[in-house]
């Protein structure tokens, strides 16, 4: 379980999150949603002491971060960022075991039972046909499934993604988050994932934070959070919220503005 007591985060003495309060548990999707700028990936980089604590408590299993070290902290929590850097010469499955590292012992070098593992990770994730491939060849949705083998092989108890579909389409986004959803319940993981779409999010989080102004505006299921007021008050749009008409969980939907109207009147 990752817990945050009053937690504030920022950059620069400048508080981009004030006073968060949650818990995300195992076997559990925990999406984290809000405008740009509401302090999401700011949240995340806290959870992996990227940044450090403005005030507040982080614990994992009932441990205060701050007195977990750096490997086996790396251990125990992975993170697929937005924009991960590659090295473009390496090859899928060197990448893959880089997430080895932090079970090395100084000067130690990747045994065979390292490699088993990663094999291990890029079998689960359909990436094994990628293992010789250059990293500069794979598309970006094939990137994003390696990123979350290299994840897998740091074996750890929780996985925190930042935007983990942003720039794939949606056949990619479909992929990965099935893959993310199937992952945290047949290996009982943590995930918390910082997400931009509020469909997607509806679909596969078990609970939504909504985060609003640097605060947590709402917690709970996506029927209790994803609301059309919640919405216009958070995002400041009008929209509609129905059930879907497969698992009648929320979908948002969203109307041209007046110029499009307009266009569309003019073409009839």
């Amino acid at each position: 379980m990752i817990e945050l007591k009053d937690v504030s985060l920022g950059y620069d003495h400048r508080a981009v999150l004030k006073n968060v309060n949650l818990k995300a548990v195992s076997g559990e999707v925990l999406g984290l949603i809000g405008p740009n700028g509401s302090g999401k990936s700011t949240l995340i980089k806290g959870m992996t002491r990227l940044i450090d604590l403005f005030s507040g408590h982080i614990s994992i299993d009932g441990r205060d971060i701050k007195s977990i070290k750096r490997e086996e902290l790396a251990r125990l929590v992975a993170t697929v960022p937005q924009n991960p850097v590659l090295p473009e010469t390496f090859t899928a499955f060197e990448v893959v075991l880089m997430g080895r590292t932090p079970h090395l012992g100084l000067l130690r070098y990747e045994g065979r039972r390292d490699k088993a593992i990663a094999w291990q990770a890029m079998e689960v994730t359909q990436t094994q046909l990628l293992a010789e491939r250059r990293v500069g060849e794979i598309s970006g949705g094939e990137r994003q499934r390696l990123i979350i083998a290299r994840a897998l092989t740091q074996q750890p108890k929780a996985i925190l993604l930042d935007e983990p579909t942003a720039h794939l389409d949606i056949s990619h986004q479909v992929e990965i988050l099935n893959l993310v959803k199937r992952l945290c319940l047949e290996q009982s993981l943590t995930i918390v994932a910082a997400m931009h779409d509020l469909n997607l999010a509806a679909q596969y989080c078990d609970r939504l934070v909504m985060l609003n102004g640097g605060e947590i505006y709402t917690d709970g299921t996506p029927q209790d959070v994803l609301t059309a007021q919640n919405i216009k008050t958070v995002y400041g749009a009008d929209v509609c919220v129905y059930p879907h008409p497969v698992n009648k969980l929320p979908t948002t939907l969203i109307t041209a503005g007046e110029g499009k109207k307009e266009e569309a009147h003019i073409q009839r």
